[in-house]
């Protein structure tokens, strides 16, 4: 993973001689003070969350842990499949409490652990990319503090977890195409199947480490390949187990067909011209997400592709790191559904787990490269961030107005425009540019700690942009009345968005189903009974056929009224 095309810059004088012991003392100490300062900046901002906002998303993952920890699970059936892998990480949260907002905060802490882990996994990335220890320690701290890397990092989602087993297995496949030894083979194929069990995205990414084991084994590597294949099979299998374990319990009646959509978008045109219009549009997203360093990455990738004196170790590595990219890019894109919103066009989520490598590449060819060399890379990644934000804007035409703004979709393009309700894409594809050609002025004027200081500067506003100040925790209120006890039943007729927001803080039992137009009385056993409520209509009279004694709450999920019925007989022992 080496800049072998970069030439190091001539006119920087060496970096005077240091004392030979002096660095192997202080790195790890700067290291361990590096990641306790990024959790803590991770933990600053999700502080205030004690509860899943990104729904289903966040119910689904949580809802695994507590199932994998013993708990009681729940119906998610029809939506998306959220794998078992990070789930798996989080089931200690749920052996030290049961109190969904105490779970939430230990799910935000080993987010921020997990989170942390970048710093020194970038700057060993940093190093391969051929700067020394000075540069590289402040220019990893700060990349490590993206956006792209921090951000969901403060919700239950598996992007917490995926940048940091991406940057591991970067790393270590890396030091296998240098040495070929069968224990890095091996390792690799572990942390990559790994990632297959968190998220589909991590399935791509082990079909391109099959691909550069079926390389390795072509250039004579073929025990240590075939060491590396038998791990990764072995682990593939237990990641399914783990998935179909969780998948029979949670999706009895199965989960969203998203390949029937994939398979729908392959094979006719308008399902191609969507797939490549959505991968342009992430493509986009990573390069202004990352203040236009990513772009650079990209250049440089490419460029190592196809010179001709490249060694073949930073070949394969440049080719593992395209396809993995255009792969995720195209095969997620391929899979989104229409949901009419904007970020069916330009989606920067599931890139994160690659923007820490290739802001990394961008900044090293910068700061390492002649002033010629880093004028030419820094003009191919603002044309290829113009040219990506053309074609999005050329195909999505209106829609990229007309379609519903998610903030959530935006963290960093909502503080690039300082606008939170609607896509400025050609504007923020000039201020990415901009702050691009800053930081591009600071390493030509070999200024390392004041890029590093106006990286981590930038992203912290971002962060705060997109999140807001830290602000005081709030506990939030039970969402039924009574003691937490008894079985809980939902109506059949009450929307999805209830009852998904229900399964998380109903932690003692898993929501059955009840069809209170039947007119039967519930089950013995059940406390509380969910039931829809229209527009106008009074808390007394959405189930005429309760039974006598039963007192409604009435609740509110965004614009849904709901109301919750609750047998008073019911006591904190009724389980």
């Amino acid at each position: 993973m080496t800049l072998a095309t970069v030439p190091p810059r001539q006119d920087v004088p060496p970096a005077p001689p240091r004392p030979a012991r002096r660095s192997p003392r202080t790195l790890p100490w700067l290291l361990a003070a590096g990641v306790l300062a990024q959790a803590v900046v991770r933990l600053w901002f999700a502080w205030a969350r004690t509860a899943p906002a990104a729904n289903p998303d966040e119910t689904g993952y949580l809802v695994a842990a507590r199932l994998l920890a013993g708990g009681p699970g729940a119906d998610l059936s029809g939506n998306t499949f959220y794998q078992g892998g990070y789930p798996l990480l989080l089931t200690p949260a749920y052996w030290a409490s049961h109190d969904p907002a105490t779970v939430y905060t230990i799910v935000m802490v080993i987010n921020a652990a997990l989170g942390a882990a970048l710093f020194p996994l970038g700057y060993a990335v940093a190093r391969r990319f051929g700067l020394a220890r000075r540069p590289a320690l402040p220019l990893a701290f700060a990349a490590a503090l993206l956006p792209a890397t921090t951000f969901f990092g403060a919700f239950a989602l598996a992007d917490a977890v995926l940048p940091t087993l991406v940057l591991a297995w970067l790393l270590v496949l890396d030091r296998f195409a240098r040495n070929g030894r069968a224990v890095d083979a091996v390792l690799a194929s572990l942390v990559a199947s790994s990632m297959a069990a968190v998220h589909t995205r991590g399935t791509v990414l082990l079909v391109v480490h099959a691909a550069v084991l079926t390389v390795m084994a072509l250039r004579g590597r073929l025990r240590a390949a075939l060491a590396g294949g038998g791990a990764a099979l072995a682990g593939y299998a237990a990641g399914a187990a783990l998935n179909a374990h969780i998948r029979g319990e949670l999706y009895p009646g199965g989960t969203r067909n998203l390949g029937g959509i994939l398979e729908s978008r392959l094979t006719t045109l308008p399902g191609q011209e969507w797939a490549l219009s959505g991968a342009a549009g992430q493509i986009w997203y990573l390069i202004v997400s990352t203040w236009g360093l990513a772009g650079a990455g990209l250049v440089i990738v490419a460029v190592t592709l196809v010179r001709r004196r490249t060694p073949a170790a930073d070949r394969i590595m440049a080719g593992a790191l395209a396809a993995a990219t255009c792969g995720i890019a195209y095969a997620s894109s391929a899979a989104l559904p229409d949901e009419h919103r904007v970020g069916n066009f330009a989606y920067g989520r599931y890139l994160t787990c690659l923007a820490l490598v290739y802001a990394l590449a961008g900044a090293a060819a910068l700061l390492r490269a002649e002033g010629r060399t880093a004028t030419r890379t820094a003009a191919a990644s603002v044309l290829l961030s113009a040219g990506t934000g053309v074609w999005v804007s050329a195909y999505a035409g209106e829609r990229l107005h007309t379609h519903t703004f998610i903030g959530f979709d935006f963290p960093e393009v909502m503080f690039l425009t300082d606008d939170r309700s609607a896509l400025h894409l050609h504007e923020a594809t000039l201020a990415a540019s901009a702050l691009f050609c800053g930081l591009l002025l600071l390493s030509r004027l070999n200024r390392t700690a004041a890029t590093a200081i106006a990286m981590a500067g930038i992203n912290l506003a971002a962060l705060t942009f997109a999140m807001g100040p830290p602000s005081r925790r709030v506990r939030p209120e039970p969402p039924l009345p009574g003691p937490a006890a008894g079985k809980v039943v939902a109506d059949v007729s009450l929307g999805w968005e209830v009852k998904t927001a229900l399964m998380y803080p109903v932690w003692w039992t898993r929501i059955g189903s009840i069809d209170v137009r039947d007119g039967r009385p519930p089950a013995p056993g059940v406390c509380t009974v969910v039931v829809p409520r229209p527009e106008g209509t009074a808390p007394e009279a959405t189930w005429p056929a309760r039974p006598a004694g039963w007192r409604p709450h009435a609740g509110r999920f965004w614009s849904i009224g709901w109301v919750s019925w609750h047998d008073p007989s019911c006591t904190a022992s009724a389980q």
